[in-house]
């Protein structure tokens, strides 16, 4: 379907569901993480999360936690998740190299650039209380959300093994029993079209309850493609979310919940950071978007999920959690490396993937001196793809490949008054998961992929470069203990110490004859976190202070680098392959800051700030230590957040709120890459954003909304590509221009 079909429909949808409704949705002001009611409220609110798995207040819960609201997410402009960077303390998130919807996101400095299959993030990602395991398509959109939770640090307990930096949870609006809904459209600069629209109601006095919502992007792309015309940067995504609930009595209920997103965005544009040794007269071009790729114009992603949940409140005591979900993708996308016409590198990618998870829960609270959770929890999970790649058309190879996973984990969460004041939590999740991983990348003699070579390379008699079906199995517990003390009704500090794991794997990109190593298993890491905080009410809860301070040993740390090595035995590294090794030993400390100030009833001051400390202790590489040559990737030592805004009631029952934010972060490495002394890593230098934004609400049905992003035009890099070394290729993607939006959104 076209770009213009899709919107046709999107809007017909939206229009279709401005039916007339029983009641206008309340809409509650919101900060970036607590709620501060309407335009002239005197005091701060805490926000409900479930970081425990649990109902509390964000003030309450002894966990570095940011969470926004609906209303938050509406006024700091949060179009999908790549615009929270900046917004939470030392969080760096965005979207993969040259795609629109796969995720990479860091927290601590822990995290993973590399969304091939048989490699796990290490940032969880959850769509209501469902663990999305794979990236692709996993940088989502915002419409029709309760609210979003950012865990910072490991929770490996609660939340399992690929939660070892921390975990983003995406929380949809719940069912309603009045029928409720609301439509949105959004325009903007590079024509951008944005279509948002959901209604949720009940019959039989809210016995059987539904919710519909869909949501429809599309923008022009940021940059052109020189050598074919085409866009590039661009945006063209379709969503849908739909919820029905069987509310069977006041204890029991059953949910059923189901996702699909449709992403046919074009390529990312990247520019080229230095001229290609292997293609003269092709010099960098001024645009940081602009290519001339002779690949086609293709990126797709496709992920749906559906699950069903059961809530059954067995009595005043005891309740019980059941979810069963499955969730799968499906990715082709078009990789041009040097961004030229020429075959320099050319990559062509199918990804694919699908899971079946369980969790059963089991939560007790007598309102007495302990409460807490025991679950169980297992993922079936395959991944899987091809890559066909073309060196200079000259060389050509395949890897394929599949990955299966099965894990079985047991864990429980328990709090203890051990005082009126002071509470001691204890947890641990324990974790088995086996890998099977079965590989076969071969060499061919031409772009057809049809007919084997004779050999991949003057010193391997074969066209095979790695041929492996291998098992690996991983065991892991992982405690946690805090203690929190509440010294006044409005000031908590708490203490502690957690476990976070991430099972190893097989690099699906082995070039077993010539690396031998590469096509052994990598191992697990894992994260001792020791940490201390406080959240802290001021001034008649006019203000909320929150700090928190951590020190993290993180051992066998896992990175995906790309390398080069002597293909025909000359002494010379004239090839490349996508290697997987541990790192060693690393430290990371830091402190963080959130705050929220209401100094009158019309202004609101929040934002945060944020130091980092991430050094590697130990990186045998060779045979050498070469720690004090390497830096984490996506670690700032300072970054930090302003938002100031200014909300006043009007005279005919409306509301306006004027908001100017301004975002830093301090100097950072780019990507992941093994680099020696005299050689410079992609880095990006300090920069610092600002976005600004008006919402009038004009009654209780509609309202008005004129946003702008980095509006000082800023040009900042996110990531790269480095195979300088063997195909001469240095390339940086860049975050987006200047853009500005209006939006009208209209609530029954």
């Amino acid at each position: 379907m076209n770009r213009s079909n899709r919107s046709s429909l999107s809007i017909a949808i939206a229009f279709a569901l401005l039916a007339p409704a029983a009641f206008a949705q309340e809409t509650t002001a919101a900060t970036t993480t607590t709620s501060a009611g309407d335009a002239q409220a005197t005091t701060l609110s805490g926000v409900t999360v479930t970081a425990r798995k649990r109902e509390e207040t964000l003030q309450e819960v002894p966990v570095a936690v940011t969470a926004f609201t609906a209303d938050a997410l509406d006024k700091l402009n949060i179009e999908d998740l790549s615009d929270l960077d900046g917004q939470v303390p030392n969080l760096t998130i965005y979207a993969a190299r040259g795609s629109s919807s796969t995720i990479t996101a860091y927290i601590r400095g822990v995290g993973q650039s590399d969304p091939l299959w048989g490699v796990d993030p290490g940032v969880g990602m959850y769509m209501d209380d469902v663990y999305i395991a794979r990236p692709q398509g996993a940088l989502l959109d915002v419409f029709d959300v309760e609210r979003i939770e950012v865990l910072r640090g490991p929770q490996g307990t609660l939340y399992g093994k690929n939660t070892i930096g921390g975990a983003i949870k995406y929380i949809s609006r719940g069912l309603p029993v009045a029928p409720e809904g609301q439509v949105s459209v959004t325009v903007g600069n590079y024509n951008q079209l944005d279509v948002k629209a959901s209604l949720g109601a009940s019959v039989g006095d809210g016995a059987l309850r539904g919710r519909l919502a869909v949501g429809s992007f599309n923008r022009d792309g940021y940059g052109d493609n020189l050598f074919s015309g085409q866009e590039v940067s661009d945006k063209e995504i379709l969503a849908l979310r739909g919820q029905l609930g069987a509310y069977i009595s006041d204890d029991l209920n059953v949910q059923f919940a189901y996702d699909w997103m449709d992403d046919q965005s074009g390529v990312r544009g990247a520019k080229m950071l230095a001229p290609n040794r292997f293609a003269p007269g092709f010099l960098p071009l001024d645009s940081r978007y602009d290519i001339r790729s002779g690949m086609p114009n293709v990126n797709d992603t496709s992920m749906k999920g559906a699950s069903a949940t059961v809530n059954w409140r067995i009595n005043e005591d005891w309740g019980f959690k059941y979810i069963l979900a499955k969730r799968e993708s499906d990715t082709e996308t078009n990789i041009d490396f040097d961004t030229l016409p020429n075959k320099v590198a050319d990559v062509k990618a199918f990804y694919a993937d699908e899971q079946i998870t369980n969790e059963l829960q089991v939560n007790y609270d007598a309102g007495g001196r302990s409460r807490g959770v025991i679950g169980l929890y297992s993922f079936d999970g395959e991944a899987g793809g091809q890559v066909l790649n073309n060196f200079f058309n000259l060389s050509f190879g395949d890897t394929q490949g599949t990955v299966y996973t099965d894990a079985l984990a047991l864990y429980a969460d328990w709090t203890f008054d051990l005082t009126e004041k002071l509470k001691l939590d204890l947890g641990a999740r324990y974790t088995d998961e086996k890998k099977h991983a079965v590989v076969l990348n071969r060499c061919y003699t031409n772009a057809t992929f049809s007919t084997l070579a004779v050999r991949c390379a003057a010193n391997n008699p074969t066209p095979i470069a790695a041929n492996f079906d291998k098992r690996i199995g991983f065991e892991n517990t992982s405690p946690k203990v805090s203690l929190d003390y509440q010294v006044t009704p409005d000031i908590m500090v708490y203490g502690l110490a957690s476990r976070g794991f991430k099972s190893g794997g097989f690099n699906i990109r082995a070039q077993a004859t010539a690396v031998p190593r590469s096509a052994e298993p990598f191992d697990d890491e894992s994260v001792d976190s020791y940490e201390i905080g406080s959240k802290m009410a001021f001034l008649n809860q006019t203000l909320f202070l929150n700090l928190a301070a951590f020190h993290n040993k993180y051992e066998d740390i896992q990175l995906s680098v790309f390398t080069s090595y002597d293909s025909n035995g000359d002494g010379t590294n004239d090839a490349f392959f996508g290697d997987f090794t541990n790192a060693g030993k690393g430290t990371v400390e830091g402190v963080e800051v959130e705050y929220q100030w209401l100094p009158t009833p019309n202004w609101l001051i929040s934002g945060n700030l944020a130091w980092l400390d991430a050094k590697y202790d130990e990186f045998i590489y060779a045979g050498v230590n070469i720690a004090d040559e390497q830096e984490f990737t996506n670690a700032p030592d300072f970054s930090g957040a302003i938002n100031l805004e200014y909300r006043t009631d009007l005279s005919n029952g409306g509301n306006l709120s004027a908001r100017v934010g301004y975002s830093y972060q301090s100097d950072v490495v780019a990507t992941t890459e093994i680099v020696r002394t005299g050689a410079l890593p992609i880095t990006q230098d300090g920069y610092g954003l600002v976005n600004a934004g008006v919402i009038w609400r004009i009654d209780d049905a509609w309202s008005l909304s004129l946003q702008g992003t980095n509006l000082a035009d800023k040009e900042y890099r996110t990531t790269g590509y480095n195979l300088n070394a063997a195909l001469g290729v240095l390339t940086g993607f860049y975050g987006a221009p200047r853009q500005y939006t209006l939006s009208a959104r209209y609530d029954f």
